[in-house]
């Protein structure tokens, strides 16, 4: 059964946000995780076997201030969402061609100093 998990975490900054889904993530049974609310202080944690409060006070270790918010089981329409989502994100992907080449400097045998043997001058350039 897999459940859902919403924590409200104080976090002030980028570093910490990214401390507290690093977290969350490497705790086992977890299968996504996202930010949500406002000013993206809440963690939303969707997994299988997922102990809320062990997470919740990991989270007040390692981040600071979190309170456990909500906790129940994922509806089968957000099941069923996740595959549609999934098969629109690959369809929109592009793959970019490039059609030109960049250009390599020829290897010297000798040392050159400065361009003098491969520039002949502004009207002579394309010869």
């Amino acid at each position: 059964m897999k459940q859902k998990i919403v924590i409200k975490v104080e976090m002030t900054c980028d570093k910490c946000r990214s401390k507290a889904m690093a977290l969350v993530a490497a705790t086992v049974g977890v299968d996504s995780v996202a930010l949500a609310g406002d000013s993206k202080d809440q963690v939303v944690v969707v997994g299988d076997g997922v102990d809320s409060v062990k997470l919740t006070s990991a989270l007040r270790k390692k981040v600071g201030h979190a309170q456990l918010v909500q906790v129940g089981e994922v509806k089968k329409e957000e099941e069923k969402k996740k595959p549609a989502e999934a098969a629109a994100a690959t369809a929109a992907v592009v793959e970019y061609t490039y059609p030109w080449h960049y250009y390599q400097y020829p290897s010297h045998a000798a040392p050159v100093y400065g361009y003098q043997q491969y520039y002949s001058g502004p009207d002579t350039w394309w010869m």
